[in-house]
């Protein structure tokens, strides 16, 4: 048995990606699963898949950039199991282009699904991983919410909001003495479609920009980024980096400070795929 045994397990953007390796995993150290996801059709996958391993699982449609349906789903799913102990907000979605360029929806769409959909999920199932006296709560950020990049204005807003809402509210359960700990993920490029199924901004080659980000950046399998989340959670860890270029440009940022824009700029302007001209 371990630690993981017999406790109830929300993760969202559990269709796909890290959210499927963290259910995998868990599931295979005996957690009880409320996994959800916009795709169903890789939504019923991961629920065959851990339902093969012998966990007890719950799958819900769940669009979390909609503030009712996600407390209602919390409800649901402490009447279903009677209790919360672990809540991954997960879900997410990336968008690739210059900001001069891009319309407030583009921004609003990721920021409305990185950044609230994780306060979402957090402020519906606090009060249950309160009760349940043995709470985690663990928040997807990124790399691009410790540094950021030309052309990820977007993401690096709505990441770096991730990183400084969960640290506030981790300082807020320690001064409550609430039994909840809470941690702020960073993968680095992490093997998964999300470079593919991102939008792009007017001119932007999106295609060549997946094929560079899954050829050159992507170095991390899922299975290794949740087994170094779950590692992270055992330990109780309040940060948590996965892969070595999330560990290196951490490191290299503290070192350099603010210095690090401009080195970042000189490079990708050199290296990331151009866009299209007009």
């Amino acid at each position: 048995m371990s630690e993981f045994t017999g406790k109830v397990v929300v993760i969202t953007g559990a269709g796909s990606g890290i959210g499927r390796a963290l259910a995998l995993n868990l599931a295979g150290q005996g957690a009880k699963l409320a996994l959800s996801d916009l795709d169903t059709v890789g939504l019923a996958e991961a629920v065959r898949q851990v339902k093969a391993l012998g966990a007890e699982v719950k799958s819900d449609h769940l669009d979390v950039t909609q503030r009712e349906a996600v407390f209602e789903y919390a409800a649901a799913v402490v009447e279903y199991f009677g209790k919360v102990n672990q809540v991954y907000n997960n879900a997410g979605i990336a968008y690739h282009g210059e900001f001069e360029k891009s319309e407030f929806k583009d921004f609003e769409r990721v920021m409305d699904v990185d950044f609230w959909g994780v306060v979402n999920g957090t402020k519906a199932f606090l009060p249950h991983l309160i009760a349940s006296g043995d709470g985690h709560l663990i928040n997807i950020s990124s790399l691009f919410g410790l540094l950021s990049m030309p052309g990820q204005s977007a993401y690096n807003s709505a990441k770096f909001a991730v990183r400084g809402f969960t640290e506030s509210v981790r300082q807020e359960m320690l001064i409550a003495k609430h039994p909840v700990k809470v941690t702020c993920v960073h993968p680095g490029g992490i093997k998964t479609a999300i470079a593919r199924n991102a939008t792009a901004g007017p001119g932007e080659d999106l295609d060549t920009f997946a094929e560079f980000f899954d050829k050159k950046l992507a170095r991390t399998t899922p299975e290794d980024a949740a087994k170094t989340i779950v590692g992270g959670v055992r330990k109780s860890k309040p940060r948590v980096l996965i892969g070595l270029d999330a560990k290196f440009l951490d490191a290299w940022v503290r070192l350099v400070g603010s210095s690090y824009q401009r080195v970042v700029a000189e490079i990708a302007g050199r290296v990331l795929p151009k866009p299209k001209a007009k």
